[in-house]
């Protein structure tokens, strides 16, 4: 007996301990922080305060930039009076606009407080490399030719594999390209076939592209690079939420076939360079076919083939906000800008693609904005139709509150909207990227057949 209440005192001591030292060390490690325990569990918040990345801004010659946008200019319309006032020129409204959207946000003269980045004019102080090639607009100036007299056509006045190469001439030049091979650079190639000439002598450094659809698994990866989403093209939806003024159940309208001045050009270069990804696109295309032979004609549905023209976002912009669904088939590529006109027109995008990547997806949950279909369940007769009639109008609701409350991430001109969230998940990259650049610095030559990381491209 006297042994059993020996030992009863010490657990009631030592219980008695535990609690003291609880309430002494609690403040610091068991409490709860109150930012984020006010956090939505749906939505992360990505604004959480972290050392600012420090950028430098490579000041290219004008060509790469502002001389892109004068030779889109031309090439449409020759004769037209372009300003040599760097200052007046706009970017072209594009799905593409990023490059634009990033290069002036970093030539500010005053930082917006809630930038994840800093620019520095020092080189020495940089974390980040620049380059703020418009490669996407450049891609799209080189196919436009001007007519001569009599409509005949005369020989090309832009060549944008030119760009490309003198691009890099000038870059292999630098001092702090070579310090790290590109490692530390970041490159913006918005469109699929953006710097494809180079892709391999920029594959080291971090690509900001829409998805990884004409890329190898050598140049490029959710690990280094990172996801953006396109501009989109229509108005965005002011109204409330809602289905009453929704009298359409699914809303498509876009190219039924590919692209016709890219086809030759496309299975020409992936075939060479990388086949697996020509049976993607083969596939992409079948699929988009045969959603339209099997949404034709289904009530209340509206499936349209249509191109880039005023006329068509006009259309497209009533068709979307008029919806209930929006639907985002693969065709050239996994992912559209039809996607981000969707979510900004809080119609629920139906999303069937099997290989479509997404932007910011460390703070966004998809799931709760869009509907994600298997393809081969999608193309048979009745399936798509019939699972989106058997959702509620409660979840759709439900749907288009979440489509509300992150519209932001998909604003480009926001303050705090899509430039802040590229900046923040390209800062997420420095811990990588200077891993890699130690590794490589201790790292013996490597004979051309030896192996290189998994990681990123060696």
């Amino acid at each position: 007996m006297p042994r059993r209440r020996r030992l009863l005192i010490a657990a009631m001591a030592a219980a008695l301990v535990l609690v003291v030292l609880t309430l002494l060390f609690r403040p610091r490690f068991f409490s709860v922080p109150r930012e984020a325990a006010s956090k939505s569990p749906g939505f992360s918040d990505s604004s959480a305060a972290a050392p600012k990345a420090k950028i430098y801004l490579y000041d290219l010659p004008r060509k790469f930039t502002y001389g892109v946008v004068e030779s889109y200019l031309l090439a449409r319309v020759p004769a037209a009076a372009v300003s040599k006032d760097d200052g007046s020129f706009r970017y072209p409204g594009h799905q593409h606009s990023a490059e634009w959207w990033l290069f002036t946000d970093l030539l500010r003269q005053v930082r917006p407080a809630t930038s994840p980045v800093t620019r520095v004019d020092d080189p020495e102080e940089a974390d980040l490399f620049y380059v703020p090639f418009f490669s996407s607009l450049s891609l799209v100036v080189n196919p436009i030719r001007p007519l001569g007299t009599g409509g005949a056509a005369v020989a090309p006045v832009y060549s944008d594999e030119g760009m490309q190469e003198d691009l890099m001439q000038w870059l292999e030049g630098q001092e702090y390209w070579k310090r790290n091979m590109g490692r530390d650079h970041v490159f913006i190639c918005q469109d699929p076939n953006a710097l494809y000439k180079v892709i391999d002598r920029v594959k080291k450094g971090v690509l900001l592209v829409s998805d990884f659809g004409r890329l190898r698994d050598d140049q490029a990866s959710l690990v280094k690079d990172v996801i953006l989403p396109y501009s989109h093209r229509i108005n965005p939806f002011k109204g409330d939420i809602g289905v009453e003024g929704r009298k359409c159940l699914l809303f498509f309208m876009g190219n039924r076939y590919r692209k016709e001045y890219y086809c030759i050009f496309l299975y020409i270069y992936i075939f060479i360079y990388f086949i697996p990804n020509a049976t993607l696109l083969f596939l992409g295309r079948k699929v988009r076919d045969t959603l339209f032979q099997v949404l034709e004609g289904e009530e209340d549905v509206v499936i349209k083939h249509g191109t880039q023209s005023r006329e068509s976002r006009r259309m497209a912009t009533q068709g979307m906000h008029s919806s209930k669904f929006c639907l985002h088939p693969a065709g050239d590529t996994p992912s559209a800008c039809r996607l981000f006109d969707a979510i900004v027109s809080l119609c629920v995008p139906v999303i069937v693609s099997d290989d479509i990547e997404l932007p910011f997806e460390d703070v966004l949950d998809y799931r709760k904005i869009a509907i994600f279909l298997d393809t081969k369940l999608s193309v048979k007769p009745g399936y798509l139709t019939k699972h989106l009639r058997n959702i509620k109008t409660e979840r759709i609701l439900e749907y288009q509150r979440e489509l509300k409350s992150v519209s932001r991430y998909f604003e480009y001109e926001y303050p705090n909207g899509t430039v802040n969230e590229i900046w923040r998940q390209v800062s997420a990259k420095l811990p990588l990227i200077r891993l890699m650049i130690n590794r490589d610095k201790r790292l013996v030559e490597r004979s051309p057949g030896s192996g290189t990381s998994c990681i990123t491209s060696g």
